[in-house]
């Protein structure tokens, strides 16, 4: 399984996820409890391949990702997501090891931090494409 998150700077969860151009891909295949979680591969995707922006017309880096951890998203990058084959999970965690512990383990993420653009995106998304 991949798990991709979000990142400004490479150190934290951020929000906005469809506008995100930094994004740490975990690849867990193979991954056993109590393993040492692997290095993440470190995505950065253009202006183009931003899933704001992208056209669905072809092949995208976050393709094979199966889940999405991010501290916001709008209800069109959700559906987005969904389509290409990834659920989006909303967290309050700042880490993204942690994150991904919880996510691991199938415990519940703790409760995402207001986001004023969350409110602005759901605006957006009224009408979206996605």
């Amino acid at each position: 399984m991949k798990i991709a998150i979000p990142t400004a700077d490479w150190i934290t969860v951020s929000g906005h996820a469809g506008q995100a151009r930094q994004w740490l891909v975990y690849d867990l295949t193979g991954h056993h409890d109590g393993d040492t979680l692997p290095s993440p591969a470190r995505v950065e995707l253009t202006k183009e391949q931003l899933p704001h922006h992208f056209k669905d017309d072809g092949p995208h880096p976050l393709d094979g990702v199966e889940v999405i951890v991010a501290g916001s998203a709008g209800d069109g990058f959700v559906r987005h997501m969904k389509k290409r084959g990834a659920d989006v999970l909303l967290t309050g965690e700042t880490d993204p090891a942690a994150a991904l512990d919880h996510v691991i383990k199938g415990e519940a993420l703790p409760d995402q931090r207001f986001d004023i653009t969350t409110t602005l995106c759901r605006l957006r998304d009224l009408f979206s494409r996605h």
